[in-house]
Parts: C-alpha cells; structure tokens; sequence
C-alpha cells in the first residue's frame, strides 16, 4: 500500500505524526509513504524541532504555497498538488483537518479518482459563515473514509448522509502523541523558562495558569481581547500566567492593555514552544485558558482544568466528559470560571472513549483493508 500523507499546517503534522511512527516502526515495506506540506521548506511554523519531538522525518516533498488569501491558496494547492499526483502513484490521499490547502487537495484526488480518507471528519462548529466549516462540509463529503474522533462527530457524518460503511470511530489521534511524550521534561526546560521568564518565579514549585491565544478575529478586536485579559488578571489572584504567545497575539494583547491602562503583570509572556515543552509546560499547569481546541482535547487527557474562549467546541466529549468549560467571549464567566480553577474548585471528568493511544492501529488497519478491497474492484 502506497499513501500520501498531506499536511498543510503545523497542527496536521501532530495529527499524522503516530500514523507515520507506526508506518516506520514496521518496517516491513509492504506500507509506504510521502508525505507532503504544501507550504514552503523554510515556513517558520514548521521548524526542525516540530520534527524530531514527533520522532518523525520532515516531509519530503513541499508544494510551496504561500498566501493569507484562502481562495488564492485552494487555487494554487490544486494546480500544484495535480501535478504531484500526475509523477506520483498513490493507493490513498490522506488528510486531516479543514484548510483550505485540505480542501483543495481533497477536490484533486477525487478528480483523479483516487481513494480519500480523512482523519477528524465529522466536527462541525455549524456556523456556516466560517471558511473552515465549508471546508469540512466539501472534504468529508468528498471523502471515501471518515475517521472520527468520537461518537458524536460519527453522528454528524451519518446525518449528512455518509453511509456506515465510510465511517470509523477510530479516536483521538492526539492521544497517540502524548502518550508518546509520556510528560517528559525536555532536556534544558527549567533553564529555557527561566530565560523567558526572567527567573520570576519557578514553574516546578509552584502552581501556575497557562494562556493561548491564537483566534485571528479575537486578537483583531483590541476591545474584546482587553475585556478578556482584564478578566483573567483580576481573578487569578497570585498565581502567575504563563502566555507562550506568538508575536502577533503578544503585540495585541500588550496595545490593548496599555490602551486601556490595565495592569497585565500577572502575564509572563515566552516565546512559542516547540511540541514536548509546551505538552510538559501544559500537562503540568493548575488549568489552561486557550481558544484552541487541540489545546482543550490535550487538558482533558492530562485531567487538567480548561477554560476556552469560544462558545462551542468540535469535540463536545471534552466538555460532557472531561476538563473543558466554555465561556465564549463572556468575561464574567471567564473571572468564575478563572478563580474556582486557582481555587481548586474544578468539575468531576475523565477520560473519552477510545481515547486509549492505539487511534493511529485503527487507521492503519482499516487503510489496509480499505485499499485492498479497492484494488478488487478496479
């Protein structure tokens, strides 16, 4: 069996990262790969360190796309990634997530008439007004295998008409990486923190709260993410943030706060972490505030408390089941929910089904399977 494995932004690589591990674990040359970014070798956001966390090789091949414009890169993707298919023998496409870049991909390997299987189908925001939720509706429409994460994202897939035969509750492909990490400390931890954080107080010693922020729309509107911040620094009490905050995140929330003369001492800000130092900084914090998802479903599997900004989340397991508490972009929900998690105070979770670090076995098998009974038919 041959695949293509495309990612289209550091968070894909994380998702496929246990599917290739266990590819190459293998070794036995009846399953291979490329796998394929369609940004750029030398995208920032895709550094080395990302790679060798993983324990996976970079990819191999890059399509060097690079625009902020979604209709300019779905065009680009595909012309780019038809070629790719036209000098390359695929059995199976496969791709994760909703980008644009996914989406375009997704168009052109059906066009070609090749197999497509997507890992986390079926999560939906139902806002139709986002680029990302038409994204997913077009891939996993076109998508011949639907990997979920859960039973309600199996839920979604088959009220949309997916026949049963598509779809697979396989699990959370995340858990697969950090049951990998295992919450080892990188080597030179404590010293790249105390380097950030101007020895102001030791991680390892004392509880702290750890903040992201990374929603274009929250970090444009300087009134709303300044109502937030307020909300976060005047109920966490003596318990220091840690915000390892990307610049653009880090310029605003410091414009906001000074525009409106708030007091953000309680924020030590750091550099963005490689994956093992942000796994091990999070998995070890007295709660998380973020509006990231993949953030949210890693809390739930460590156990620790999490509050997220948005109104909804595509893995409502995260909330029924484990650690995760919505609050939208309401700041007085934010200050309770902030000051019953310093305060200990936390509601009774565990852990999803399937959630068991054995997703990528799943994938892998069912890949097989699938691959096999289309090479029957063909």
């Amino acid at each position: 069996m041959n695949l293509t494995i495309v990612c289209g932004a550091r968070p894909n690589f994380i998702k496929v990262a246990p599917l290739i591990r266990l590819i190459d674990s293998a070794g036995d040359g009846n399953t291979t790969y490329q796998l394929v970014y369609t940004g750029s070798a030398d995208d920032p956001d895709v550094e080395s360190s990302l790679f060798s966390d993983l324990g996976i090789k970079a990819p191999s091949v890059f399509l060097d796309v690079v625009s902020t414009n979604i209709n300019v890169i779905t065009g680009q993707v595909m012309a780019a990634f038809e070629d790719y298919l036209s000098a390359n023998n695929t059995d199976c496409v496969v791709v994760v997530d909703d980008l644009a870049s996914t989406m375009g991909v997704s168009i052109v390997t059906k066009k070609k008439g090749i197999l497509l299987a997507h890992i986390a189908a079926g999560t939906r925001s139902f806002d139709i007004t986002m680029p990302k939720e038409i994204n997913r509706l077009v891939i996993d429409g076109l998508s011949d295998i639907l990997f979920t994460a859960g039973i309600s994202n199996n839920s979604i897939a088959n009220r949309e008409g997916a026949e049963l035969s598509k779809v697979y509750m396989v699990g959370n492909i995340l858990m697969d990486n950090l049951r990998y990490v295992n919450g080892r400390k990188p080597a030179g931890f404590d010293e790249y923190l105390s380097s950030q954080l101007g020895n102001a107080f030791v991680p390892s010693s004392q509880p702290y709260v750890v903040l992201t922020i990374n929603r274009r729309a929250l970090i444009a509107d300087s009134y709303k993410l300044l109502s937030l911040i307020a909300a976060v620094t005047s109920s966490v009490g003596d318990v220091p943030v840690i915000a390892p905050l990307r610049q653009n995140a880090h310029d605003a929330v410091v414009a906001a706060a000074e525009g409106g003369h708030t007091d953000i001492k309680a924020l030590h800000f750091t550099e963005p972490m490689g994956y093992c130092a942000f796994t091990y900084l999070t998995s070890h914090a007295a709660g998380i505030i973020t509006d990231s998802g993949n953030v949210a479903e890693e809390a739930t599997f460590n156990q620790v408390p999490c509050v997220t900004l948005n109104s909804y989340t595509e893995h409502i397991e995260t909330v029924k089941t484990g650690t995760n508490v919505l609050v939208g972009e309401n700041p007085d929900l934010l200050a309770a929910a902030v000051k019953d998690m310093v305060a200990g105070k936390w509601k009774k979770s565990g852990i999803p089904d399937r959630w068991d670090g054995r997703t990528a076995a799943r994938i892998l098998q069912i890949l097989n399977e699938r691959v096999q009974d289309n090479k029957k038919t063909e």
